[in-house]
């Protein structure tokens, strides 16, 4: 007991220290316990976050802040615009002709692994290569009760759909334009010091900022040069893909080699092992060479300082707690645990302060 209170004085003799622990504590048990009812209101303060870079840009140049405001809110209205008329029919009609393909993808992929035991004996016998396709087969067929099952229930997600193309506008144009008022409101449950606060806020802003800004900017680039390479080269489903490439940017090390998968495979069902499949995979490999040698450090004007485990261990964690917004937010996540940690007073520092 007596080790346990040197430790709760140790770290919580600061009132401040007290005070942020509790805030995170009931930040994080409203998001577990009513993020799915809060997700349009949490989707559009990102949103409004990712537009607050366009606005301040826009006000350096001694522009009004409403003006500023109408104006980047526009043109987020003519993207998503763009995305719902232009894109999102080609994606609904590529996915269709893609599922309509697979019975026929299944068939030339048993083919080529019955191929196997002729060529490697020793390797593996006939008998195990079915029980292999078996088993791809068993798996293929409750994917496909999943598809239909989420199909019947298509219409609730339509709804939900519509009540967030209703709703996640307005709170966006009221995130960017109430923004002074809604700090000063939430800052008012704050004491005045807020030292540490501010210190993990600034820090925080700094990181997150050039994180989701940078990753989106990220994400639209590979996806337009990825649909626009392999529609030029002509493979099938090239919009589909390039968006898939393009979300995959979003989860590190473990997105690209996941993505590549379809990719290969659906060039190598199109042509097989000819010059048209050579080409595409070497043009493949080339942009995402250049995503993380070129444009990463190009978007990302400063580094996330976390090791590349701690990035998979929050990717996991947090994934499994939010799904893809924790996988999208788990690296600036990460960083706030890290930048909490690193402001975190101790006994020594709040006593060297008194000194001073």
């Amino acid at each position: 007991m007596r080790y346990l209170t040197q430790w709760f004085k140790r770290y919580f003799s600061d009132p401040e220290v007290l005070f942020l622990t509790i805030f995170l504590l009931i930040f994080f048990a409203v998001v577990l316990t009513m993020g799915d009812m809060l997700a349009p209101v949490l989707a559009s303060l990102v949103i409004a976050y990712l537009l607050e870079g366009l606005v301040a840009m826009i006000e350096r140049k001694k522009v009004p802040r409403f003006a500023a405001v109408m104006v980047v809110y526009i043109g987020f209205l003519l993207f998503v615009t763009l995305l719902l008329l232009v894109v999102m029919p080609q994606l609904s009609r590529q996915l269709t002709e893609l599922f309509q393909q697979i019975p026929l993808m299944i068939t030339e992929g048993q083919k080529l692994l019955m191929q196997l035991p002729q060529h490697y004996p020793e390797f593996i016998s006939p008998e195990e290569m079915q029980e292999i396709i078996g088993a791809i087969r068993q798996e293929l067929a409750e994917f496909g009760q999943t598809v239909v099952s989420v199909s019947f229930s298509s219409f609730v997600g339509v709804i939900t759909v519509l009540v967030y193309l209703i709703l996640m506008p307005l709170l966006v144009f009221f995130f960017l334009k109430d923004k002074k008022l809604i700090l000063s409101y939430l800052l008012g449950f704050f004491p005045r010091d807020r030292r540490l606060a501010n210190t993990v806020w600034r820090d925080m802003d700094r990181q997150i900022a050039n994180y989701v800004r940078g990753k989106f900017w990220e994400i639209v680039i590979v996806w337009g040069v990825t649909s626009f390479t392999l529609s030029i080269m002509g493979l099938q489903y090239a919009v589909l893909l390039g968006v898939l490439v393009g979300l995959s940017v979003i989860i590190p090390y473990i997105g690209a080699a996941v993505v590549t998968l379809p990719v290969i495979l659906i060039a190598w069902f199109q042509w097989g092992w000819g010059p048209d499949f050579i080409w595409l995979t070497v043009a493949y490999f080339v942009i995402q060479i250049l995503d993380g040698n070129v444009l990463v450090p190009l978007l990302f004007s400063e580094a996330v300082n976390l090791h590349p485990v701690a990035i998979i261990v929050a990717i996991l964690v947090f994934g499994g707690l939010w799904g893809l917004w924790g996988v999208f937010f788990a690296i600036p996540l990460a960083t706030l645990v890290q930048a909490i940690i690193s402001a975190w007073p101790t006994v020594e520092a709040l006593e060297r302060e008194l000194k001073s």
